[in-house]
Parts: structure tokens; C-alpha cells; sequence
């Protein structure tokens, strides 16, 4: 089971007023505007710096990046190989300098591809921490409870018609992950929404459903998709900050 390095965050909640359904045609037009806060050439130059961000701007990061060149998902991230390979020889609790500053390197690399995984920045906010980097791993926890909180917020996943929204599968999967709650495999229950199982009902909730629409945008004639399993890593302990 994947542990997640976040703080609190509510298992079930109320979608807040930016929450709710993320409006597409409001997200592009204020990120294509040179004059909008949430313009996104800055907003994505803030993130990678790891600036602070409010709610709103998470908001448009993730959901924006559905608009953007770059937002390929139905391609493989062959960078992910080089971080599963690091992380299966990996000493969690005493890794070697090598290990982390190469595990920071094939983490940073393969969020060229996925930058909102919440994987991979749960994997470098663990990096940074042990490689004693405490700025750049608390602004990667922020952007980590930024991300999930963005998901959450985005609808209750409680009903097909009021899913959480997702730009990538593996999200959904990270979101439960985060939860500590084990789940089973996901099922296409319509042409946008996912239902995800767990292995056992919690608080009454047999599983959560997500939007993926965005994933099918632009998808490629011919393609088929072959669905991967995120990465799992059983050692990887919360930290706590205090």
C-alpha cells in the first residue's frame, strides 16, 4: 500500500465554491490572458520554482494543463523506469547519497512528463527531506497537498454525476492512495467516468468516481490504451513536520 507524505486532508468532503465542475472555458480563457493572475506560462514557471500557491491557482495549474502542448496522456513516461529502478534497490530509512541525488534526477525528469503526479512528488518531497533540503521539501509537500486538495475539490466521487476530475488515471488511484484506502480494479462505467472499488466499504463508500474526459481530448486514431498500475512502494513512511 502507497503512503503518502501529506498532511491533513478530510476524507470526504463538501466540493468547495472553485471546486466544484472545473469550467473549461473559464480555466482557458484566464489561462491564455497575459493579464489574468493565472496566466499559466507563470503560473507553471511559480510551481517549478516552488513558490507558495493559492487554491485558485492549483485550480488552473492542473485543470489548465489539460490546454497545453506539453499534456500528452496517453503516451508512456519511460522516465518512470529509471525512478521505479532507483526505488526498488533503494534503502527507504538509510538510502546513500548516490541513491537520493539520482532518484531526485529521474523524479524531476519524468514530472516533465506528469508534473502533478502525486507520486512523483510524493517521491521527491521524501528526496529532498533525506537529502536535507527542508526548503525544497516542504515546497513540494505544498505542492503535493495542493494537488490532492485540487482533485478533492473538484467533486464529491460519491455519485457517476458528481465525480472528482482527473487529468491523468494514475491520479484517481494516488488520490485513494493518499486516503490509506486499498482499492480494487477501476471500471469504465461511461464515456467519461471511472468507478474505482475499494477492497472493502469505508464510512459507507464502496469507491470513488472520476471524471477522465480530459484524457480523450486529443487522443490518437487507432490508439488503444493499456491501463498501468501506479507505482506502489510499501516502506515509504509519512514524515511528519513539526
Amino acid at each position: 500500500m502507497k503512503r503518502f507524505l501529506i498532511t491533513a486532508l478530510s476524507l470526504f468532503v463538501v466540493a468547495s465554491a472553485i471546486g466544484a465542475t472545473p469550467n473549461n472555458d473559464r480555466i482557458f480563457a484566464n489561462i491564455n490572458d497575459v493579464d489574468s493572475p493565472f496566466y499559466y506560462p507563470n503560473l507553471i514557471l511559480r510551481y517549478k520554482e516552488g513558490k507558495p500557491m493559492s487554491k485558485e491557482e492549483y485550480h488552473h495549474l492542473y485543470y489548465g494543463y489539460a490546454f497545453q502542448p506539453s499534456y500528452k496522456p496517453l503516451e508512456v513516461n519511460s522516465a518512470m523506469a529509471r525512478v521505479q529502478e532507483v526505488m526498488a534497490r533503494i534503502s527507504i530509512d538509510k538510502p546513500s547519497i548516490h541513491d537520493i541525488d539520482e532518484l531526485i534526477a529521474a523524479g524531476l525528469a519524468a514530472m516533465e512528463h506528469d508534473p502533478f503526479s502525486p507520486t512523483l512528488l510524493n517521491i521527491l518531497v521524501y528526496a529532498y527531506g533525506a537529502s536535507g533540503d527542508r526548503v525544497r521539501e516542504l515546497a513540494y509537500s505544498d505542492h503535493l497537498n495542493g494537488i490532492l486538495r485540487c482533485i478533492e475539490e473538484s467533486g464529491d466521487g460519491l455519485k457517476e454525476k458528481s465525480p472528482m476530475h482527473i487529468i491523468m488515471f494514475s491520479h484517481g488511484l494516488d488520490y485513494i492512495a493518499s486516503k490509506n484506502i486499498n482499492y480494487l480494479k477501476g471500471r469504465i462505467i461511461s464515456r467519461t467516468v471511472e468507478f474505482v472499488p475499494f477492497d472493502f466499504p469505508k464510512d459507507k463508500v464502496k469507491g470513488f468516481y472520476f471524471d477522465y474526459s480530459r484524457i480523450y481530448w486529443n487522443k490518437p486514431e487507432n490508439y488503444t490504451f493499456k491501463r498501468e498500475r501506479t507505482w506502489q512502494f510499501n516502506n515509504l513512511k509519512p514524515r511528519e513536520y513539526k
